[in-house]
């Protein structure tokens, strides 16, 4: 299963340079990585990065980050995936610009 991470340009450039990330300014507040899952990836990005555009999608296959993702309850009572150490390059399935259309953020068909 495929998790995302939508990044701002500054942090997937960051990400990009040094190979690994220990996430946005809010993972480092709340001490995990906040990640979605297909589903919730719209609404996180309606809540989160309404109006922003140049952003990064992240891929990433759950069942690679082992131990070190747990399934939390957040918004709404759903469960998220946050992962309790930093994310490497090596654990990226694919990324993928994610451009805001007039309708809100465009997502790849690749997530469907």
């Amino acid at each position: 299963m495929l998790i995302y991470k939508i990044l701002r340009a500054a942090e997937w450039q960051a990400f990009d340079s040094a190979g690994e990330t220990p996430g946005a300014p809010v993972d480092l507040a709340d001490g995990f990585i906040h990640f979605s899952t297909a589903e919730q990836a719209p609404g996180t990005a309606a809540k989160h990065f309404a109006g922003e555009d140049g952003l990064m999608l992240v891929a990433v296959e759950a069942a690679a980050l082992g131990d070190a993702l747990k399934w939390e309850v957040s918004r709404g009572g759903a469960r998220f995936p946050h992962l309790y150490r930093h994310l490497a390059m090596t654990d990226v399935a694919w990324t993928a610009p994610l451009p805001l259309g007039p309708d809100g953020h465009v997502f790849p068909e690749t997530m469907t």
